[in-house]
């Protein structure tokens, strides 16, 4: 009886039908969380560089918890900026930035290659791909937010 109820109501008063852009509501993206961890894969690589091979116990526990991290924060770097990628960007930012897509593939490979790999260099292209995005990302708000590191 309530299913038929319900039914009913449903045919009467149909709800408004809701669009949106993105996956989420304007104001939850932010290019901020991978620059974040993309900072922190650098700072390990920088701290696995300066560490060296590890001759003790000890150092063997550090690098490998070093390594742990900088790998999980590749990961999330990936995650995040897959989830801009995705959801945020839409067809009408590519008209105005045709090469949106190889910088993120670029990006993706980039937080891939930190996971598997000791690369101040590939750290530092992965910090310089966000920073990109970010800049990309803000200008299709049309503002103008600095791109600020921890360090």
């Amino acid at each position: 009886m309530f299913k038929t109820l319900a039914t009913t109501l449903k045919t009467w008063f149909p709800a408004d039908a809701a669009h949106a852009h993105c996956d989420g509501p304007c104001g939850v993206y932010d290019p901020a969380a991978a620059r974040i961890t993309a900072e922190a894969v650098l700072s390990m690589t920088k701290k696995l560089i300066d560490l060296g091979t590890p001759d003790s116990v000890a150092k063997a526990n550090t690098f490998a918890r070093f390594t742990a991290i900088k790998e999980e924060q590749a990961q999330k770097t990936k995650e995040d900026l897959l989830i801009l990628w995705t959801d945020y960007f839409k067809p009408v930012h590519l008209e105005k930035y045709p090469d949106l897509h190889d910088t993120f593939w670029k990006a993706a490979k980039l937080c891939s290659a930190c996971k598997v790999e000791v690369s101040l260099e590939h750290a530092t292209e992965l910090m310089a791909a966000v920073e990109k995005i970010h800049s990309i990302f803000w200008a299709t708000k049309e503002r103008d937010v600095p791109f600020l590191k921890a360090s």
